[in-house]
């Protein structure tokens, strides 16, 4: 019988998705999420909804029914040494939040092998990246410090490639996949840590969803990488399509931000290609544009940062800055980018001073 691996998971939205696909390999985990957000996952389970090739409609996914086991709750009381593997799926800003920074530490003392599925790279595995000045980067992070505790060799991190959003009309226990592509991680720098990727990876290959009327193959599968650089292709989608929803005046889609001006989205793309190719990634380890300019046409929504701009934020993952701020250390420079960055912190500056 292949391992099973229990697996805390900080964050419940995105975080669901992963969990749902480890559950379905027969694997545990525990999401740390809100109260009202755990009452309801441990006793309604976490439904994921999502399209299907060949099929109509969504297939529903309720993790009550998989062969692994769920359980959500808050930060008090877990102990990460109790599990193989730490998945990080919060957004950046909210791992300064009391419990949560404490748990985080925990994790970093623990020498749990750590996973982010975050955009924004925790500050530990841009130290993995050669010519990257980790210091020159700290004003990027809501909170650096959060990440000081943290080996680079236990960090790793997983490109968060498909698109999903919990449906305003629905309960909070409901997460709907709109982009069903894969997560793409890296190795870890550990041989043995590395290995229980992969066994996921495989677990998560071979795993069939029972629809009641046959088994079939699901999306979203874990995709494990040598190259520390893979990830890292989610950095000219961000800069091309979701960072560029932000507007002076309001909000736009991320098909709108892209194939509105499609060779200016294209400029965009290739410039932090060519970014990422400095740093030392191959072609091969990057997404051609036109590939993700084909998956933009169904993203009809704002980005998750721009709506959270629009609702208020004072505080959002800034991959934005952290790229400008890469390039400068490479001697690079991009108008548009540039104007993006000061885009986001127009809102950014205004939505501080409302909330002060």
């Amino acid at each position: 019988m292949a391992t099973t691996y229990k697996i805390l998971i900080m964050g419940a939205s995105y975080g669901s998705l992963l969990a749902t696909k480890l559950l379905l390999a027969g694997h545990t985990a525990k999401l740390i999420c809100l109260p009202a957000e755990a009452d309801l996952i441990n006793k309604e389970g976490a439904i994921v909804r999502m399209p299907v090739k060949g099929r109509d409609g969504l297939v529903e996914i309720n993790t009550r029914n998989l062969p692994g086991k769920l359980t959500a709750g808050g930060t008090a009381g877990v102990n990460p040494a109790d599990f193989d593997l730490v998945a990080l799926a919060m957004q950046e800003p909210q791992y300064r939040s009391p419990g949560v920074r404490e748990l985080l530490d925990a994790v970093a003392k623990s020498r749990v092998p750590c996973m982010s599925i975050m955009n924004m790279p925790p500050l530990p595995y841009l130290a993995r990246i050669p010519g990257i000045n980790v210091g020159g980067c700290r004003g990027c992070y809501t909170d650096p410090t959060v990440w000081d505790s943290f080996d680079p060799k236990f960090m790793t991190l997983c490109s968060p490639d498909p698109q999903a959003f919990r449906p305003p009309e629905d309960k909070v226990n409901v997460l709907q996949v709109r982009l069903p592509t894969n997560f793409k991680a890296a190795r870890f720098d550990s041989d043995a840590h590395t290995a229980i990727l992969r066994q996921l990876e495989a677990g998560i290959e071979a795993a069939r969803f029972d629809t009641g009327g046959g088994k079939i193959e699901l999306p979203v599968k874990l995709k494990v990488h040598e190259s520390v650089f893979v990830p890292l292709a989610k950095w000219s989608m961000l800069l091309a399509g979701n960072y560029r929803c932000v507007q002076k005046d309001g909000m736009r889609s991320i098909k709108e931000a892209v194939h509105s001006d499609l060779e200016a989205a294209r400029a965009v793309y290739n410039w932090v290609v060519k970014l990422c190719v400095s740093l030392g990634a191959a072609e091969k380890d990057l997404v051609p544009f036109d590939k993700y300019a084909q998956a933009a046409l169904s993203l009809l929504t704002p980005s998750s940062a721009a709506r959270a701009l629009a609702n208020g934020a004072p505080n959002i993952e800034r991959v934005d800055r952290l790229v400008q701020t890469i390039a400068a250390q490479k001697g690079m420079k991009s108008e548009a980018i540039d104007q993006v960055v000061a885009l986001v912190d127009g809102w950014v500056e205004s939505n501080r001073k409302k909330a002060a």
